[in-house]
């Protein structure tokens, strides 16, 4: 069974009303990866031209193999930490190119680094060549471990340089730095997005990976014992890919969002406990539920402050958990 993505775009589209993107120019940085493709392939329906940036160091060619026999979508293999000329009007450029898995930060620290630093600015350097709008995904890895929940845009975060986190969570704050200084600099028309945990179909659950929720689910399905880290008290905010690809799109054609720094997450806090036991619950599974050493650093919560996403974007999260995860199981069964 092949996972089938109208529902998906469908519902994006409703949400976005009377915004439009049809006609318009984009360039999507790691276009190939879990939410790169998604907004690729919204912006490829919507009537929009795009070109498309990946080198599959975490993206995958089948998240847009339809998209290939298209005559608007155009798809670059490249490293975006390396120069790219690029001569074709762009009228928007989202720079969503990372590794952001938590168990890929200790094997390629150094690739993190380029793409959130280098990549950045050889990004704004295509933006700022065709004056076109400027969309970074940055994180909420910003905060930390914060001391404020929910975290406000205003906190200042509270990282650990030197800790493992570090090869993201710095990097992806120096790129916000480049953003705010070309914007200051050059008068480039930028924008911020702070994403929270974000999952959906296409979301990577390979080992390597390690995301929570695809890794609860193959777990359940296959049987396995269900990994917790530490005790399981430590929380999440999860958004499903629907209500953040929109957030992503408000953001980018909303011209009161220019020079905005805004978070995109849901507020609805659960533990990582309760979340074991939900997937337990959706998949019938008898997984046992094992508890290992929580990693180094890992934020105790994770809880955003919507109000500017609210006021400037008008955008709140729609899908429930639950049903976000009943999608999630429906795409990953096949797999397994």
């Amino acid at each position: 069974m092949t996972f089938d993505s109208r529902e998906e775009l469908d519902t994006i589209r409703k949400n976005l009303g009377e915004l439009s993107f049809e006609d318009r120019r984009v360039l999507v940085t790691g276009g190939a990866g879990f939410l790169g493709s998604w907004m690729c392939e919204f912006l490829i329906d919507s009537g929009a031209s795009v070109t498309c940036v990946d080198n599959f160091a975490s993206g995958r060619k089948e998240n847009i193999h339809a998209l290939m026999a298209n005559e608007r979508f155009r798809f670059i293999e490249h490293d975006i930490s390396r120069s790219l000329p690029v001569e074709t009007p762009v009228d928007y450029v989202f720079h969503m190119a990372s590794r952001a898995s938590p168990f890929e930060f200790e094997r390629y620290p150094i690739e993190i680094l380029r793409a959130n630093t280098q990549g950045v600015m050889i990004a704004l350097e295509i933006a700022k060549k065709h004056n076109a709008r400027f969309v970074f995904t940055s994180t909420s890895e910003v905060y930390g471990n914060p001391d404020i929940v929910p975290t406000p845009e205003t906190y200042h975060g509270n990282v650990n340089p030197v800790g493992l986190r570090g090869c993201y969570d710095e990097a992806k704050r120096c790129g916000e730095a480049y953003v705010i200084a070309y914007r200051r600099e050059h008068r480039l028309n930028t924008r911020i997005a702070r994403i929270f945990n974000t999952y959906g179909p296409r979301i990577r659950m390979d080992g390597i990976y390690g995301r929570v929720i695809p890794r609860f689910i193959d777990q359940a399905l296959t049987g396995k014992p269900i990994t917790v880290f530490g005790d399981g008290s430590q929380t999440r905010s999860f958004t499903y890919v629907t209500d953040q690809i929109e957030g992503l799109l408000r953001l980018a054609a909303l011209d009161d969002a220019e020079g905005q720094v805004i978070n995109i997450g849901n507020v609805n806090e659960i533990t990582v406990l309760e979340l074991a036991r939900k997937v337990i619950a959706l998949t019938g599974s008898k997984s046992a539920l094992t508890f290992h050493p929580l990693p180094e650093d890992d934020p105790l919560r994770r809880r955003p402050d919507v109000t500017k996403a609210k006021k400037i974007l008008d955008w709140q999260p729609k899908v429930p958990l639950e049903k976000g995860l009943g999608r999630m199981i429906e795409w990953i069964k096949p797999h397994n």
